[in-house]
């Protein structure tokens, strides 16, 4: 049940933060920009980059890499369903730049949340989480350092795909710099408050 509520809870600040107009998260920015470039439904967007993460963590992990691995694909089907949901359900027309700021704050500290509690129920990762951590195992070095780098990579990968397809950047902003900083502070701060809780919970 806690897992479920934290795909919904990560769901939503995923989405919130494609709302705000100041930019997406870095893991969503590659299926957000072709989304938007190509007329794609974004959740189907997400679950193909998601299926590639599964694939990366393949090629990173070798013989490590195991049949239980691969559920993070089902995972990512219904994930992105319930991304599709909130995408539709969630209309947001704001010009306003606090408020949008407001929603930004809200939207990262739900995505840090939720993917707080999706972690810490210790059973499917998400795909991208799953991919930041083959790339630490590969690479022998911290979670916070892959993590960097994969968001560092997704942002990349963004800008040329708008650049070379759209003669622009799609879905970089200020919101994107934010989620980098933010989500992990977040993350940090759900973990000093309900760590003993979560550990009672899991065991």
């Amino acid at each position: 049940m806690m897992y479920c509520i934290g795909l919904l809870i990560l769901a939503l600040g995923i989405i919130l933060n494609t709302k705000t107009g100041l930019g997406v998260s870095p893991i969503i920015s590659i299926p957000y920009s072709i989304s938007k470039i190509w007329n794609i439904n974004l959740g189907n967007a997400t679950m193909c980059i998601y299926i590639l993460c599964v694939a990366g963590q393949a090629v990173l992990r070798g013989k490590k890499f195991h049949l239980f691995d691969l559920l993070q694909i089902p995972m990512s089907i219904i994930f992105s369903r319930i991304i599709n949901i909130f995408n539709d359900m969630i209309v947001i027309n704001c010009n306003n730049l606090i408020i949008n700021l407001l929603l930004l704050a809200a939207a990262i500290m739900l995505t840090g949340i939720g993917a707080y509690i999706t972690v810490k129920m210790k059973i499917v990762p998400n795909a991208a989480d799953g991919l930041t951590q083959a790339l630490s195992e590969r690479i022998k070095k911290g979670l916070g350092l892959a993590k960097n780098i994969t968001d560092i990579s997704c942002v990349i990968i963004t800008i040329i795909i708008g650049l070379v397809c759209a003669g622009k950047i799609v879905g970089i902003g200020l919101g994107t710099l934010a989620a980098v900083i933010g989500v992990g502070r977040a993350i940090a701060l759900t973990n000093m408050l309900f760590e003993k809780k979560m550990i009672v919970l899991v065991e």
